[in-house]
């Protein structure tokens, strides 16, 4: 473990604009750049992103998996979505206790408790129970009411303009 502080916080970057999870890459960068170990646990996804090639530099110190089939959006997720929900919250809720991590990144999870994939009582319980020394992230639109309270720091992304309403269609290296 690092030595870098005393105390991990809980945070959340939730909100309907641009940039929840690029902030968490950011925080992921910063850390890595620092000598901590950090867990970036993706749920929902399933593909390349223009992180990965910088994030697997860093292979000693972070670990990236991905919990999804990377097809859902809208409606009624599949069973095979659930089932990669499950089983990526309980290895996030494993490197969280671990004591092998400093920073756990948990990507889109506040997604999955807002569609009901993941229960919002066992993310209560995890932030609640994490070790102090971890720092931890939830990013995703929708985070309810009760997980903003539990945590220490919620930014909320507000899109004022986007291009995407335009056509401009996501583009590797800067949405992807």
């Amino acid at each position: 473990m690092h030595d870098n502080f005393d105390k991990g916080y809980a945070q959340i970057y939730t909100g309907d604009g641009k940039g929840k999870t690029t902030a968490a890459i950011g925080v992921t960068i910063r850390a890595l750049g620092a000598g901590m170990k950090v867990f970036f646990c993706q749920f929902m996804k399933n593909n390349f992103s223009s992180e990965q090639p910088v994030f697997d530099k860093y292979k000693d110190q972070l670990t990236l998996k991905q919990f999804g089939t990377g097809k859902f959006v809208f409606g009624k997720p599949s069973n095979e979505e659930v089932l990669a929900a499950k089983e990526g919250f309980q290895l996030a809720k494993d490197a969280v206790n671990s004591g092998n991590y400093d920073l756990v990144v948990l990507d889109e999870l506040n997604v999955a408790v807002s569609i009901g994939i993941v229960a919002e009582k066992d993310v209560l319980e995890l932030i609640k129970n994490k070790p102090q020394r971890v720092e931890m992230i939830l990013t995703g639109r929708g985070a309810t009411d009760a997980l903003k309270e539990a945590v220490h720091l919620v930014t909320e992304m507000r899109e004022i303009k986007h291009y995407y309403k335009i056509g401009v269609p996501a583009r590797i290296g800067i949405e992807k």
